[in-house]
């Protein structure tokens, strides 16, 4: 078994960054949608306090480990020139995807959705973790400000949704590859047959 280490990287920024801050934030909205229904406010331990503080610090840490990986790694990956004449575009997925006018549109409107929208989640995200450690206690008591934050977590959840899909289908059209090539299984394997085989002349 083998990947190439740009392979790696952009399993990590979807499928792990990506897709744990998709499944936290939508964890928060059901949470804030329920407390809306609770008749007398709850008594969190300290220890609970602390949970929920962590919680929130992690969502907001990969909602920005998943942005700043996609702007700042693989999209330069994405975007590679190609050299002048080659016909294989298989690592550069930008051209891959503008050679053919049935895959354009993934880059034209995909990517540029991708690239700007992806932003929204970890900024809505930030500021309702704040408001969120910050009021705890008193935003009960204010039932627009809850209900604003609600909306901004909807926000959140819709913008990382579509930079999900997008990202998804993009790397299923045009996958971004290359770099050095990581051997997850097999090299160890290989070196011990070679071994028994040096042993056996």
């Amino acid at each position: 078994m083998e990947v190439t280490l740009r392979a790696l990287v952009t399993v990590f920024h979807g499928m792990l960054f990506g897709a744990f801050f998709l499944m936290a934030v939508f964890g928060l909205v059901v949470e804030l949608c329920r407390s809306k229904f609770v008749e007398r406010p709850e008594q969190i331990t300290p220890k609970g306090d602390s949970l929920e503080r962590l919680y929130l610090i992690g969502m907001v840490g990969l909602g920005w480990a998943a942005v700043l990986t996609g702007a700042y790694i693989i999209y330069p990956w994405y975007r590679a020139v190609p050299p002048a004449g080659l016909t294989d575009l298989a690592l550069y997925p930008r051209y891959l995807l503008k050679s053919n006018p049935a895959t354009a549109g993934w880059h034209d409107l995909g990517m540029e959705w991708k690239e700007y929208v992806a932003w929204m989640a970890p900024i809505a995200m930030t500021m309702i973790a704040y408001v969120l450690t910050k009021y705890r206690l008193s935003i009960r008591d204010h039932p627009k400000v809850r209900t604003a934050v609600l909306a901004f977590a909807l926000v959140a959840f819709g913008a990382a949704g579509v930079a999900g899909f997008f990202g998804a289908m993009l790397n299923k059209y045009a996958p971004v590859t290359g770099g050095p090539t990581i051997h997850l299984r097999g090299k160890s394997q290989s070196l011990v047959s070679k071994t028994k085989a040096v042993h056996r002349l």
